[in-house]
């Protein structure tokens, strides 16, 4: 029974349809895999054990029937980010405390109506706020890998932490993610898993917890390329309630995997070659050119020259738009309240034990430069400099270059409660370097496995790609799958 969680998505949607598994078949085996190991990793915040019965059973007479939807009784975890209706959703946050939304995200009612079965609601930082899942309200996430020789907890990295532990421990076949300045394609990179942030509009930001929306964008966390070309055709549509969506086709995305990657141009930025970064990311990064090379791609170095301020500049706009965002939440209508003197104490006393230290943080940082004196010299400059970013990217792609190759992420996963980070919030923000520019830029990014550090630990290639040109990135991320192969952590849990 086990065996069926170690099915991809392909694979079980194969079985399913020749019906040698039935979807409750393979429901039953992810939910009695969470019961063993969920105390163990704490993917999950909520299971949905009645609900994804009933959902794998619809499934089933479906399939009898010949009427299977693409994702016909594959079960999935979602991300706690995303509104399902009646069920928990509460962006791991104490000041959402109970609530059930009336209403269902675009993107889950998408995965609904393709067949998928709902497992149960998925950790992450709380307000996806964090690289490494640990401000959750419901404690860290525990990343399934361990370094050679030690039984040390690591971070699964943020925020979509429970997306990618639930993934790479075999509790959910894929899981729904969201990436506002990395935190699809970051934790991917700490997992072993394949994550994809697609162009801002692929997907219907309705119905999902918004941190900064003209940063926000939802994607998959799978097991391999495929699998993500799968999930995020069901995905990603056009939405009349999300005036940010985009009308044009989804494209068939699998049917990129596969293609031939000769005489593309491959871009390799100068200014990705960050102070301080371990020799095994650079030898990662090498091993990722030559792969791409002998896959019959040629090789340019390129410049992005405004790279450098992508860091400060999203650290400046994201806490702005979350400060904005997160006004909303004050104990009037639902979630926490904290009973005060008058209404405005209610407010603070409310905010105050509702929200957590880092969210707390980042509410302060925007509230100060959205604030009268300073809007001009922090947000405008921001807004300016996300404008060049931008504008690099575009010199780049108007002179031929298809796709642009760096790392994922500056290091391996580190420890829980890293003393290091959580002394110097700085420290933790630097996990972003590699991912922000994309988010700034609107672009889609993707993070594929592409080998092992030295402690035996997963290590992630990133390509980026032209707005709304995943397929690239599906096409030249399975070149690097298929010359690195496939990891799986040893199973301790």
């Amino acid at each position: 029974m086990s065996e069926l969680t170690k099915l991809t998505i392909a694979e079980a949607r194969g079985k399913l349809r020749k019906r040698e598994i039935t979807a409750t078949e393979l429901t039953e085996a992810y939910l009695a895999a969470i019961e063993t190991a969920n105390a163990s990793l704490n993917a999950y915040v909520a299971v949905t054990e009645e609900k994804a019965r009933a959902m794998a059973k619809a499934s089933d007479e479906r399939l009898a029937k010949g009427e299977a939807g693409v994702l016909e009784g594959i079960p999935l975890g979602i991300k706690d980010l995303f509104a399902t209706e009646d069920i928990h959703t509460q962006a791991c946050s104490h000041i959402l405390d109970g609530f059930r939304p009336r209403y269902e995200s675009t993107v889950t009612a998408n995965l609904w109506a393709d067949g998928a079965v709902m497992l149960g609601k998925l950790n992450m930082d709380e307000f996806a706020m964090g690289s490494s899942n640990e401000t959750s309200f419901y404690g860290p996430v525990i990343n399934p890998w361990r370094a050679k020789g030690s039984n040390k907890d690591l971070v699964p990295g943020g925020s979509s932490g429970g997306s990618a532990t639930a993934v790479a421990s075999w509790l959910c076949a894929g899981a729904t993610a969201t990436d506002t300045g990395g935190s699809i394609r970051q934790p991917a990179a700490f997992t072993g898993t394949v994550g994809i942030k697609p162009t801002y509009g692929r997907c219907s930001r309705w119905g999902i917890v918004a941190f900064a929306s003209s940063l926000d964008q939802a994607g998959p966390i799978t097991r391999d390329v495929r699998d993500a070309a799968i999930m995020l055709k069901s995905m990603a549509s056009v939405d009349a309630k999300d005036t940010t969506s985009v009308d044009r086709p989804v494209p068939d995305y699998e049917a990129a995997i596969g293609q031939s990657i000769k005489g593309m141009k491959i871009g390799i930025p100068k200014e990705y070659r960050v102070e301080g970064m371990p020799e095994e990311i650079e030898k990662l990064w090498q091993q990722g050119i030559t792969w791409m090379r002998d896959a019959g791609a040629e090789i340019v170095d390129i410049s992005l020259p405004h790279t450098k301020y992508a860091l400060p500049a999203y650290y400046i706009v994201a806490p702005a738009e979350a400060s904005s965002n997160l006004a909303r939440y004050d104990g009037v209508r639902y979630g926490l309240r904290v009973p005060g003197r008058d209404i405005t104490d209610m407010y603070e006393k409310t905010r105050a034990a509702g929200f957590g230290r880092e969210v707390k943080r980042r509410v302060m940082i925007g509230t100060y430069v959205l604030s009268a004196g300073y809007y001009d010299a922090y947000y405008l400059r921001a807004q300016k400099v996300r404008t060049l970013i931008k504008k690099d990217f575009e010199d780049v792609f108007d002179a031929g270059i298809d796709t642009i190759l760096t790392p994922a992420t500056p290091s391996a996963a580190f420890g829980i409660a890293d003393q290091d980070m959580a002394a110097d919030p700085v420290k933790m923000y630097l996990n972003d370097v590699f991912t922000v520019t994309v988010n700034m830029a609107g672009l889609p990014g993707i993070a594929v496995p592409a080998g092992l550090d030295g402690k035996g630990l997963p290590l992630g290639l990133q390509l980026i790609g032209r707005p709304f040109d995943e397929e690239t990135l599906f096409r030249t991320a399975y070149v690097i799958e298929q010359a690195a192969g496939r990891f799986e952590p040893e199973k301790w849990w």
